[in-house]
This record gives C-alpha cells, sequence and structure tokens, in this order.
C-alpha cells in the first residue's frame, strides 16, 4: 500500500498521515476556491478526497485537475453517507472534514494535527468559522458570526475545552475511531442535518475524548437568505436535534443551547404571546420592554461582540435577525414535541393492535442500521485521478 496518493501540495507519492475529505453537490465557485486553499495548507502530505454527491456541474473535474481522489455517488445520497463513503476510502490514520463552501487557513490542519499527536487520548476535535466571513449580506454575516461567537466563548484552557458533539463543517477524528462507531448515519439523515451532532453523543456516550479547539479555524463562504435560515434553523437542526436530545437522555446545556439562550427563548416567546393576546386586550403592549430587555440582557456580549467588528448599526439591524432565530428554536421544541407525540401514539396503537408488549423502543427514532448503512455505502464509484 506504499502508492496510496498524496495530498495535492506533497511532494511525492507516500502513505500521508491525514486524509481530507469532502463532499460536494454542485459546489460551484466556493467548492473552486476550497481546493485552492487546501493547496496553500501548511501542512502538505495529505490524500484529498472528494466524494461528489449526484453533482450535475464540473465538481468533479474540477476536484480531479486540483489533485483530489474522487468518488462519485451516481444520484444524491447526503452529506452523511457522502461522507462515509469517503472515510471508507481514506488510507491515513486521521480525517479531516470539511464542507465544500468552507476554506480553511494556511495552519488549521497543521493546528488540528499538532493536537492529535500530543494527546493520544484525543478521539475527535473540531473548530469554528472564522470572523471573516466572505458574503456580505446582513444575513449571512449575521448568521456566521454567531456561529463564531458560541465557538469561541466558555473555559478554554491552552485554546481547547471538552465538548461531546462534533462538527464536519471544520472537525477531525480518528479513523478507526470512525468507523468503530459507524460513521454518520444516512438512514436518519439522508439530508444536511445533525448527522455530526448524532455521532458526537454516541462517541460521548462511550465515553470517548472530544474537544472544540479555538484556534483551528475556516472562512464560511455561504450566502444565506433569511428563508434558508429559517428552514435549516428549525427542520434541519432544531427539530432533528430536539429529537436526539429527548431519544439520547442528553443533557444539553452547550454551545447553541446554553442556559442563557433557553431563557432568551422563553423571553421571545412571551413577547409573541403578548403581541397576539394585545389585540384583545391593548394594555398589554405595557408589558413588551420587560421580555425585550431580559433578551437584550442575556445576549449583550454577542450584542457588544457585533459592534466590535461590524459596527452599531450593524448590530442594531442583527437583533430582528436574532430574535428570528430565538422563534425558530420555539418553533423546534413545539414541532419536535408534537411529532414525539405522534410517534408515540403509533406505536401505542401498533402495540395493541398485534397483542404484543413493547419492545422499550416505542416513539423512539432507530438507531444507526449498520447492514443498512453498508448497503448504502456500497452504491459508489472510484473515479481515478488525471495524470
Amino acid at each position: 500500500m506504499d502508492d496510496v496518493p498524496a495530498g495535492p501540495a506533497s511532494p511525492g507519492p507516500r502513505r500521508p498521515l491525514l486524509s481530507v475529505v469532502i463532499p460536494v453537490r454542485n459546489g460551484g465557485h466556493d467548492f473552486e476556491h476550497c481546493l485552492r486553499r487546501l493547496r496553500e495548507s501548511q501542512l502538505t502530505e495529505f490524500e484529498l478526497i472528494v466524494v461528489d454527491d449526484g453533482s450535475t456541474d464540473d465538481s468533479a473535474s474540477l476536484a480531479r485537475r486540483m489533485g483530489a481522489i474522487v468518488v462519485g455517488h451516481e444520484f444524491p445520497l447526503g452529506p452523511a453517507a457522502a461522507r462515509n463513503t469517503g472515510a471508507k476510502l481514506a488510507s491515513a490514520p486521521y480525517i479531516f472534514f470539511i464542507d465544500a463552501d468552507v476554506a480553511i487557513h494556511p495552519d488549521t490542519l497543521g493546528r488540528a494535527m499538532e493536537r492529535f499527536l500530543a494527546d493520544p487520548t484525543l478521539d475527535a476535535l473540531f473548530g469554528s468559522y472564522d470572523d471573516v466571513p466572505t458574503d456580505r449580506s446582513l444575513v449571512s454575516q449575521y448568521r456566521n458570526l454567531l456561529h463564531h461567537f458560541v465557538h469561541q466563548r466558555g473555559d478554554f484552557e491552552d485554546d481547547i475545552r471538552q465538548a461531546h458533539t462534533f462538527w464536519t463543517g471544520c472537525g477531525m477524528m480518528r479513523r478507526d475511531v470512525f468507523l468503530e462507531f459507524g460513521g454518520f448515519d444516512p438512514r436518519l439523515y439522508p439530508r444536511p442535518a445533525i448527522e455530526d451532532i448524532e455521532l458526537g453523543y454516541r462517541l460521548a456516550r462511550a465515553g470517548r475524548r472530544i474537544v472544540l479547539a479555538r484556534d483551528v479555524q475556516a472562512t464560511h463562504m455561504k450566502h444565506w437568505s433569511l428563508l434558508e435560515v429559517i428552514r435549516t434553523d428549525v427542520m434541519r437542526r432544531g427539530v432533528p436535534w430536539t429529537l436526539l436530545i429527548k431519544r439520547s437522555g442528553m443533557i444539553e446545556s452547550d454551545l447553541n443551547i446554553r442556559p442563557s439562550q433557553k431563557l432568551s427563548v422563553a423571553f421571545t416567546g412571551t413577547m409573541i404571546l403578548l403581541a397576539l393576546f394585545s389585540v384583545f386586550f391593548p394594555m398589554l403592549l405595557w408589558g413588551l420592554p420587560i421580555p425585550a430587555a431580559g433578551v437584550v440582557a442575556l445576549n449583550r456580549e454577542f450584542y457588544g461582540f457585533l459592534s466590535h467588528r461590524r459596527g452599531l448599526p450593524f448590530a442594531v439591524a442583527s437583533m430582528p435577525l436574532h430574535l428570528i432565530y430565538f422563534c425558530c428554536c420555539g418553533a423546534s421544541v413545539i414541532i419536535a414535541g408534537v411529532y414525539g407525540s405522534v410517534l408515540n401514539a403509533k406505536a401505542t396503537s401498533a402495540t395493541k393492535a398485534r397483542g404484543d408488549r413493547a419492545d422499550g423502543a416505542s416513539g423512539s427514532i432507530p438507531r444507526p442500521n449498520a447492514t443498512r448503512r453498508a448497503g448504502r455505502l456500497s452504491r459508489w464509484r472510484i473515479q481515478p485521478k488525471s495524470k
């Protein structure tokens, strides 16, 4: 196995220590920039694996021209299945996952690798977006700065802190650990969702060591529309994450689900109720400043961060977007609660109809099934690198 392809900037063929895995579907200009930034990495000894998840553009040929091993899905299977395919093909003991619309810094790979080489107990690591997203729209700037702020907070020691989740936008994991835990679950998450968070929960429950590294950062190039933000926050993250928390029994109080954020959701819901009932009882409008002041007080550090980075007008303009974010969080909890109740009711009815005793899984989301996952992962083909 000494003929394993080297990274795109490596001096010659040799077995790499790191495999970089990127799923892509119609990556466009952002994907090209992602690949170019990889070529500028200070750590050059890595193999690059691109999983083309049913693209209709030239993403696959672009990746081959940039020196990548390209794996093609005949039709889209989703990022969970795509990353599993890339990890299965990887030959290095460490896998670094990034998205096709993310551009690493020159030191991103090196900093992450140093953490693993210095700590044999480390199983997984993830970083964050930086505070200079390329898209200049208000929604995109707010969205990415929110992510950066949330991931840079906490009690860090030597720029790392313990975590119990994972993130594939800029994250690294030991390949043997990834395979041991069955990778991501494409049956639960056939579309972009929280497949990385779910895998992180499985590792955490098994006592595996995961850290958030504050100094491992990358630039996000995605353009966010308000509609896309709402759809993502509710259907791709909020609802499945709430269901995952209920199923796993995790007591979540980190990152986006800190106590202050839960209370902000409650205050925002109170504001909405006061506004609605004020149609019948106008005096209730006098109560609106109280929960509004609560939201501002709880998030004053974030608004101060926005003001420092982009100016006071930007921070003020972002406040309505932040309220919409809290509305999405509250709606996700409600939708997940209703959905879970429906699942429980159906499971109870089915159990009574069969006359059998429930097996303890009523209303829960099925656990990852290795057999089904393996069947799905088998549907890929390797496209050789261009000479």
